[in-house]
C-alpha cells in the first residue's frame, strides 16, 4: 500500500481542494466563481494565521484539512480552529484524516494554541468516531442562520 504524506497547502492545490470542499457539501467552484474563489483560497494559504494542509497519495491530493489561528475572548492563547476537513471517499479508512490531525495538533501546539477547535455535521458518525480517537471531545453545538438565499 502506498504511504499517505501531509504537507501545507500551496497554489498548485486549488482544483483538488475545491472538488473536496464540494465533496464536503460546500459550494461547488463554477466558470463564473472560478476567479473568486481561487483568490479567496490564495488569501487562505498566504495568511500567517493560517497553516492549511493536504493529505497526498501516489501524488494525488486525497485529502485536506484547514486550520485557522485565532484570537478568542477571554483568552490570552490563541484558538486553533479547522473549519474545513475532508477525506476524499475512495480514499476513507487509510488514516489520512487521522494524519491531516496530527499534523494540525502539532501546529496548533507549536503555534502556542491552548486548544483545537472543528466544526462537523451531525451526519458525519464516522467523522465523528475518527475524532474522538484522536483525543478529542464532542464539546457542544453550532448554529448558522442564513442571512442571504
Amino acid at each position: 500500500m502506498s504511504q499517505i504524506t501531509i504537507r501545507l497547502a500551496d497554489e498548485n492545490d486549488f482544483a483538488a481542494v475545491s472538488m473536496l470542499l464540494a465533496e464536503l457539501g460546500r459550494p461547488p467552484v463554477r466558470p463564473d466563481t472560478i476567479y473568486a474563489a481561487r483568490a479567496v483560497f490564495l488569501r487562505h494559504i498566504a495568511d500567517p494565521n493560517t497553516a492549511s494542509r493536504v493529505a497526498e497519495r501516489d501524488g494525488e491530493v486525497i485529502g485536506f484539512l484547514s486550520l485557522v489561528f485565532r484570537e478568542h475572548l477571554n483568552y490570552i492563547e490563541p484558538l486553533a480552529w479547522i473549519p474545513d476537513l475532508i477525506v476524499t471517499e475512495s480514499a476513507r479508512g487509510l488514516g489520512a484524516a487521522r494524519l491531516l490531525l496530527e499534523g494540525a495538533f502539532e501546529a496548533a501546539q507549536e503555534g502556542g494554541c491552548q486548544f483545537v477547535r472543528l466544526e462537523s455535521g451531525y451526519h458525519r458518525t464516522v467523522a465523528h468516531q475518527v475524532y474522538l480517537a484522536v483525543g478529542m471531545s464532542n464539546d457542544g453545538y453550532y448554529f448558522t442562520k442564513r442571512l442571504v438565499e
